[in-house]
Order: C-alpha cells, then sequence, then structure tokens
C-alpha cells in the first residue's frame, strides 16, 4: 500500500479526536448526572479532577513503557483500558463509584500520547515528524469543536449512559485496528513497501535491533530538558483555561445567549486544528529546506505564545463581544504554533527516547491543567474575568522565556552516547 504511514496517522487522528470526546462527554452530561444523582458543581469539578490526576501520573511511565515494550502493545492496551471505563461510566451509580471509574480512565488514557511520539519517531522520516505529530494533535482540538453536538444528539436520542457505551464501543474498535495494522516498526509491516521503507529510514543512524532505559540522569540534569516541561505547563495551562471556562465566560462576561456561545465557542478550537497542521507541514517544509531545528521549532513555539499573550491581552480588553471573540479565537489558534513545535522538539532532543521526554513534557502540562480551572475560577470571583484573561495573558511570557534554552538542533541522549544499558527487543 502506497503511504501506508500517513494511514496509521490518520488512524492516529480518529483514536486522538476518541480520547478528547471521551473528556468532553462528561461535561457535556453533567447536567443530567447532577440532577439524577443530586451532585453539586463541586462534585462535578472533582469528578473531572480524577481524570486529571490518573492522567498526569501515568505521563512519565506512559512513556518509559512504550519505549520499551513498543508503542503497538502500549496504544492497544491503554485504548482498550480507557474504552472499558468510560462504557463503565454509565453503570456508575454512586459518587464513589464515578470517582474510581474516571481515575481509572484517566490511567488509561495517559500513556497514548507518549506513545504515539514513540510511534511517530519510528515511522516518519526526519523531515515529516512535525506534520506527523500534528495529526495526534489535530485529532485531539477537533473533539471540542464537534464533541458536544455529538454528545448532546446522542443523549437526546438515547439518553445519557448511551454515550459512553456508543463511545466505548468505538475506541475498543479502533484499540483493535491499531493492533492489526501498526506494526511496531514499518520494517516488519507487511504494508509498507521497499521505497516507503527507504524513505522512511534515510538518515537514521539508530539501530532498532534493541531497546535501550532512556538516561535519566542526564535529562534530569538537561536544561532544555526542564524547560520544554515549564513551557507546556504555561501552553496546556492556556489552553485548559479555554477549555473549561470559555462557555461560561462567553455568557457571563459577554452576555452571549446558550445559542450564540454555542457557535462563538467553537471558533478558536477551529482555527487551533487549521494552525496545527498548518504549523507542522511549514515546519517540516522548512527543515527539508535546510533550515535549522532551532528556527523552525523554537522560533515557532516562542512566537505562538506572543502572538496568544498579546490578542489574549486585546481580548480582555475588548468592548464589544464579537471582537472579544475574534481576538479570543486569535488567541487559542496561535498556539498550533507552539502545540506543533512541541511535540516535534520532543523527538529532536529525545531521538529514540521522545516517549520518555514526551511523556516529561505532558505530564508537566498536565499540572497546569489542573490548576487552570482552580485558579482562574479563584481570580475570576474575586477580581472579575478581565482580570482572570489578562492574568492568563501574562503567564503566557514565562513559557516564551523557557523555549529559549530548548535546543532542537542537540539532542539529550548525545551527551552519554554509549553509556546506557540495552534491553531486548520486545516483538
Amino acid at each position: 500500500m502506497r503511504n501506508f504511514r500517513w494511514w496509521l496517522a490518520v488512524l492516529m487522528f480518529l483514536v486522538s479526536f476518541i480520547s478528547y470526546m471521551d473528556r468532553v462527554n462528561l461535561s457535556v452530561a453533567t447536567p443530567d448526572i447532577m440532577k439524577e444523582f443530586g451532585f453539586n458543581k463541586m462534585d462535578m469539578g472533582f469528578l473531572q479532577t480524577m481524570f486529571f490526576l490518573g492522567y498526569a501520573l501515568m505521563q512519565i511511565p506512559g512513556g518509559i513503557m512504550s519505549e520499551y515494550f513498543g508503542h503497538r502493545r502500549v496504544v492497544t492496551i491503554a485504548v482498550t483500558w480507557w474504552s472499558a471505563f468510560t462504557a463503565l461510566t454509565a453503570t456508575s451509580s454512586s459518587f464513589t463509584t464515578f470517582a474510581i471509574v474516571r481515575g481509572l480512565f484517566g490511567l488509561g488514557e495517559g500513556p497514548v500520547f507518549p506513545a504515539f511520539n514513540n510511534f511517530v519517531y519510528r515511522w516518519f522520516n526526519k523531515n515529516e515528524k512535525a506534520t506527523a505529530a500534528s495529526f495526534m494533535l489535530g485529532g485531539a482540538f477537533v473533539g471540542p469543536v464537534f464533541g458536544p453536538g455529538i454528545t448532546v444528539a446522542l443523549m437526546l436520542a438515547f439518553g445519557w449512559r448511551s454515550v459512553f457505551i456508543i463511545f466505548g464501543v468505538a475506541g475498543l474498535a479502533l484499540a483493535t485496528l491499531w493492533y492489526f495494522f501498526a506494526a511496531e516498526s514499518p520494517r516488519n509491516s507487511k504494508f509498507v513497501t521497499a521505497s516507503e521503507l527507504d524513505h522512511i529510514e534515510s538518515g537514521r543512524c539508530e539501530s532498532e535491533e534493541k531497546r535501550e532505559i532512556a538516561p535519566w540522569r542526564d535529562f534530569m540534569s538537561s536544561p532544555q530538558f526542564w524547560a520544554i516541561g515549564i513551557q507546556y505547563f504555561i501552553t496546556d495551562y492556556i489552553m485548559y483555561v479555554f477549555l473549561a471556562w470559555l462557555p461560561l465566560y462567553l455568557m457571563e462576561a459577554q452576555k452571549f445567549s446558550l445559542a450564540k456561545m454555542g457557535i462563538a465557542a467553537a471558533f478558536p478550537w477551529a482555527l487551533l486544528c487549521i494552525l496545527t497542521f498548518t504549523a507542522g507541514f511549514v515546519s517540516d517544509k522548512m527543515i527539508a529546506a535546510g533550515v535549522s531545528k532551532h528556527n523552525a521549532r523554537t522560533w515557532f513555539g516562542s512566537i505562538g505564545l506572543v502572538v496568544c499573550c498579546v490578542t489574549l491581552y486585546f481580548g480582555a480588553v475588548a468592548k464589544d463581544p464579537w471582537m472579544n471573540v475574534m481576538w479570543l479565537t486569535l488567541s487559542l489558534g496561535s498556539l498550533g504554533f507552539t502545540f506543533s513545535a512541541s511535540w516535534a522538539a520532543c523527538i529532536d532532543i529525545g531521538g529514540k527516547f521522545a516517549g520518555s521526554v514526551s511523556g516529561w513534557m505532558n505530564f508537566w502540562g498536565n499540572i497546569g491543567g489542573v490548576l487552570a480551572p482552580i485558579c482562574t475560577a479563584w481570580i475570576a470571583t474575586n477580581y472579575g474575568w478581565q482580570a482572570a484573561i489578562v492574568t492568563t495573558a501574562v503567564s503566557a511570557v514565562i513559557g516564551v522565556i523557557a523555549w529559549f534554552m530548548v535546543k532542537p538542533d542537540v539532542p539529550i541522549e548525545r551527551r552519554q552516547s554509549g553509556t546506557t544499558p540495552s534491553v531486548p527487543v520486545v516483538k
């Protein structure tokens, strides 16, 4: 099959889409669940926190497992695990069971994105990695665009429990497809032609005949290892402010009706998806043309945060509601450059340890995800929505500073080449 790797990229997109749909489903079903079980807002907030706690805790172990056991097994088991607990959400009958199921759901979803970055490293040419990573991110960002509408339609037709059962089954189907089609290496795939394999492996020097344990001691002493985590903490923090509070902000601060809010809230996510793909494609083309990875990754990542900071401030002070939406759309959309650069830079600096570096980065990102809803709520309650949005905008400055400590042209593991123990390949 010609260009089989890109068919797998589409499958990765679908898995990412389902993963974010499974997150959105609980938010959309919240009113019905609160009414049926008598939960309050604090209860529902805690259930969301249980997911993020489990999700964050599995980021680093997920990256390590993807390198030791391989992305094929890790993704298959993780998607199967989280799909099972997605379906089990429909059977929950108390606050305790909801909390346990959502926490275990988060643990299952945690390893998937680090494992996907390991897949991108192994399956794509060095000049295609940012574009391939954009399929992973694009699926995630499309979720908030279409998720609410799909979930509401299913709830109206079949009830809130049906949503979790249907998406659980969909996840199991995708896990099966991944296991049968996404071989651990393109060398082991019967669908990859000789010419495609030559293209994928051109310029690659690492042997795929062994696995190596990531050099965590060297990682922890590397400034750029910490910097990639700090900038993603900020990037995800800003994104989760949008995810958690944009609908309520538009209705309370900008006086949108429910119907108008539903339309306006989709614009920022749609632009984020478009610019994530655009940034990945352009970044890879720049590197293929001889531009340094520093210019293609570091500048893209930092410029995305600079634009986000400025436009988010303009949105906070805008008087016209639709001008506010325009600035917020540009703000979240600009992060597409940063998200694309972040995951591509993990491959650049991590190399064969891209799974571990990605897990580390996404761990810090989801710490930002845990704090964003709480901090924003506190600032908005005590000082107003404008102060909350301006504070979020200012936080981007920290991310910009961190980006200039990231050196994508210098892999971390080069410092200790030949010092890490090898372990047998898992086939």
